[in-house]
């Protein structure tokens, strides 16, 4: 009742819903159509069809199923993530493998959660993603940061046989990546270092391109596992 009340004042939440089995996705789209506040505005069977709904309604939140025929669906939230629409997505699955949560969220996925939960809690995570947060349920949660913490270990390790590629960044993009690791917001990078929203995008694609990875949350990851944090705390202390 409470999470139906916080949702009942907002705008309508417009979302596109993918899964390949029909019969659930009618299940989801009943259930999510009954929140007076939320509208499926359109679905698809397929990961190439989801993207192109996207690209046409710019809808609020995307449903992807994760396990989808053609194109999976971790590489459609990569797609959808790489359009900069402002559209969050949840995968929606039901493996609770912890590798499979780790890369969704690499991709930009920002919440996961299995279709065997309660309905409420689909609802809920809508919610919270939907107030700038990243879901998880709490017995997902633990999952997840244990996989982190191992996999970060691993790639620090692997890492420092490999180069660095931090070492070609400028002054600048240091700046605008350590920012990043924050979890600043384009906009909030623009305000704290007194320049436009498209500059920062520019020093965001340059910064892309030398640390060979696809969007930011490849890009936070590369420098959290090459030292980036260690090496300003250094730069700051001498």
């Amino acid at each position: 009742m409470y999470m139906k009340r916080t949702m009942e004042y907002g705008k309508k939440i417009k979302i596109i819903l993918a899964d390949d089995n029909f019969d659930h996705l009618l299940g989801i789209r009943e259930l999510v159509n009954m929140e007076t506040n939320c509208e499926v505005i359109a679905t698809a069977t397929n990961a190439s069809i989801a993207i192109n709904l996207v690209k046409k309604y710019q809808p609020d939140v995307v449903l992807m199923d994760i396990n989808m025929p053609e194109k999976d669906g971790l590489t459609a939230i990569n797609e959808i993530e790489r359009l900069n629409l402002n559209t969050r997505v949840i995968a929606l699955t039901g493996y609770d493998d912890p590798d499979l949560i780790f890369r969704a969220m690499k991709m930009g996925a920002k919440g996961y959660i299995l279709k065997t939960m309660a309905s409420a809690q689909l609802i809920y995570a809508i919610e919270e993603v939907m107030q700038g947060k990243i879901y998880l349920p709490s017995g997902l949660s633990s999952k997840f940061f244990e996989y982190f913490q191992k996999t970060f270990k691993e790639e620090s390790n692997n890492a420092s046989n490999e180069e660095n590629l931090l070492q070609y960044l400028t002054q600048r993009e240091e700046e605008v990546l350590e920012l990043l690791t924050q979890g600043v917001t384009y906009k909030g990078v623009a305000q704290q270092l007194f320049i436009s929203e498209t500059t920062v995008k520019t020093h965001v694609n340059n910064i892309f391109q030398k640390l060979q990875v696809n969007d930011r949350t490849q890009a936070v990851l590369y420098a959290i596992n090459n030292g980036f944090l260690n090496r300003k705390k250094l730069k700051m202390a001498i």
